[in-house]
Order: C-alpha cells, then structure tokens, then sequence
C-alpha cells in the first residue's frame, strides 16, 4: 500500500499505543462488570472473580453430588489435577498475560516511530496497519465465531474426544446412565469449560493479529543500520515479544501437564508416553513466537549485504591511504579520510566492520528461543518424579552439569 507524503497523518495516539488486547465485546463487557479498566486496571478482582466462577462451583455441585472426595466415581472431583491446573493456574496466567503483552507490545511497536526507522514517507502507511489491526481486535464477528466453534465443537471434540480421561468421573451421573452428566458436569461443560475456551481461543486470534501486523510492517523499507550495536540493524528491541508471550507459553505447558497427570495417575500410562505431544506444544509456541520474526529476514539480508559492499569500499580506500602515509611515506591523493588519530580509526572501522560481518538474519537471540521452550515445558518438568525419584534426578542433572 502506498501513501501520498502530502496527506494528513493518521492519527495515532503514541500514550496508549498499539495493543491487541484493549478491545473487543468481551473486553467491554468487563469494563461494565467493573472488572477492569480503559488499561486493565483490576487485574486481582479479574483474575478471583473468574476463576472462581469457574472453579468454585464445580466444588460445591460435587461435594453436593458426593463426588467430592470419593462416592461412586473413580476420579472424584478433589483428585482431578486437569480441571485444578485449567481453572486455578492456566486461567489466571492466561488473564495476568493480558498485562504483560500489552505493555511490551506497545513499548515495541512505538520503537519503530521513536527509532525513525519507519521513513517520511511511510509513515502513514504505518499507523494505517495500526489502525487495521485494531479493527480486527474489535471485531464483534470473529469472537461471536468463537463463542460459535466453542458450543459446538469444544467439549464433544476437543475436551471429551482427546483430553478427558476414560474412567468414570464427578462430572458423570452414573445412575442416570453412561454419558450423562451431574449438575458440576452440566455447569463444567456450558459455563467453566468455555470461558476457559473462550479466553484460550481469544488468544489464538490475538497473535493472528499480531503476526498479520508483523507481515503487514515488514512490506516497509526500515531505515536500517548496519552497524548497529544490537547485530540486527536497530530491530533488537522486538525480541522483547519473547518476554511478551513467555506467560502464554508458560500456560500452554501448564495445561499439558495437566491433562498428561491426569492420564498417568488414573489410566497408568507414562510421561514418555506423551512425548510427541510436549514435541507438539513447543513447536507450536516457537511456530507462534518466533517464526513470524523471520518476516523482517529480507531486509536485514540486504541490509548486511549493502553494509558490507559499502564499509568494505571505505576500508579499503581508507587502507590504502594508511598504508601511503604510514608504509610509503606519501601524502594520500584521494581526500581527508586520514587526521591525526589515524591507528585509533583505522580500528575503530575494523569494529565497524566486524559488525557488519556479524550481523543476524533474525530479530531474536538463541537465548530467547531457550527460555521460551524452557518455560514451555517447565509445568511438566515435575512429572519427571513418575518416572524416577527426585535424589536420582537430581544426581543426574549434577553429573551433566559437573
């Protein structure tokens, strides 16, 4: 999309920001509900209030039923670690994530302006990409669609066909029959189970928005520099995205581990059992995370290449004048490139250099790759002591790390 350097600026408020998450019906409806803010204000309340709704009365319709504790279930409601995890870790993670990814995205995309990498000229075209990844936040359609795919489809296909256990359970009324469900099970299925749903697909089209920014921004010729410090042209400050979405990672393990204890302790099945999962999961973060990154890839390959023809032209002239004042003892013919501190800047353009030679492809560290897949799995590292007691593992972590 081109944009006439004439016309008026879009507006674009650089105090709020860009965000993907102070927007939408739901987040209306909370600020009605006084459960939060124009900027997420009441972050605690939010995060009690909801997962008590969701959690709270499951507890009370099976101690009601008697499948509290024990009763005439194999897995009563106390001894599912599923549902414990879902509603009292994930739940409020996912909610304090809100927090957290707003205020590094906004600080991240306000870099561009306050860098000036994005051009005069392409200014507007930038804040209309803003702009545009707002109305998709807002969208009314896309979290009726949500709440849509979640009745139909969230507890029949995605919970009870590949997460809920196979043993009869406290949202289960077996006098009533195989398959039917208590009153906890009816306020499970309707109520807890798609908030949860809700909120955990509501995620999912956030980062679609994201990454569609991220392709729509990358269509911009950045005014790169590449002999920056960071080795990424002056793109380092979006790595903070890693730190951004950690918690959501976090949570996505939270959940796995979860459903993995749950199938371990009352199906007997074992954590290596559930390997090509946890491989699933952390490919899926890094599919989230990391790869939309790769989106800036072009321009910093050509950033690097004309880095290099350029300061390779100015070293070597400047080379060749050292060498005729200092070697040969001759007055150099081709300009002033040459002043008092001549060994001093001979190296410090080496640096320059060197870091033109240095510079990345991507936008990211090793290290935040590492600490993303670390806090991926972190939730199911714990299920280690199924396989083997902690004094084992503990010896062996020693003896890999001394």
């Amino acid at each position: 999309m081109r944009e006439n350097s004439t016309s008026a600026p879009v507006p674009f408020n650089q105090d709020k920001g860009f965000s993907i998450v102070l927007g939408g019906p739901f987040f209306n409806l909370l600020r009605k509900a006084h459960l939060t803010g124009n900027d997420l204000e009441l972050l605690k309340k939010r995060i009690v209030i909801i997962s008590l709704l969701t959690w709270l009365p499951l507890l009370i319709l099976s101690m009601l039923a008697g499948n509290a504790w024990s009763g005439a279930v194999e897995l009563p409601f106390i001894k599912d670690i599923e549902v414990h995890v879902r509603f009292l870790v994930a739940l409020p993670v996912m909610i304090a994530a809100e927090l957290m990814v707003h205020e590094r995205l906004r600080l991240v995309v306000g870099m561009f302006e306050r860098n000036n990498l994005i051009p005069q000229d392409k200014v507007n075209q930038f804040r209309e990409t803003i702009a545009s990844a707002f109305r998709w936040r807002n969208s009314y359609v896309a979290e009726f669609l949500m709440v849509v795919i979640i009745y139909v489809i969230g507890y029949n296909v995605v919970w009870q066909k590949s997460m809920a256990v196979e043993t009869t359970a406290w949202f289960t009324d077996p006098a009533a029959g195989k398959g039917n469900l208590s009153l906890a099970g009816i306020w499970f299925r309707y109520v807890s189970l798609p908030v949860f749903q809700f909120l955990f697909l509501r995620w999912y089209y956030r980062i679609f928005i994201w990454v569609r920014f991220l392709f729509q921004i990358s269509a911009i010729k950045f005014r790169l520099s590449p002999v920056h410090p960071d080795h990424v042209g002056g793109l380092g400050f979006i790595s903070n995205i890693v730190f951004a979405f950690m918690p959501l990672a976090f949570m996505h393990g939270v959940v796995l581990a979860g459903m993995i204890a749950n199938h371990i302790f009352h199906e007997g099945t074992t954590l290596l059992d559930y390997k090509i999962e946890i491989i699933v999961i952390v490919a899926v973060i890094l599919l989230l995370v990391i790869v939309p990154l790769f989106v800036f890839s072009s321009q910093l390959t050509e950033a690097k290449r004309n880095g290099i023809l350029h300061y390779g032209l100015l070293a070597t002239q400047y080379g060749q004048e050292f060498e005729a004042k200092w070697i040969h003892h001759s007055v150099a013919k081709s300009g002033e490139l040459l002043g008092s501190a001549d060994i001093r800047s001979l190296a410090d353009l080496q640096q320059a250099f060197s870091v033109v030679r240095n510079m990345n492809m991507v936008p990211i560290a090793r290290s935040d790759i590492f600490m993303l897949v670390a806090a991926t799995i972190a939730p199911v590292a714990p299920l280690l002591l199924t396989m083997m007691p902690l004094s084992d593992i503990i010896k062996l972590v020693a003896g890999m790390l001394f």
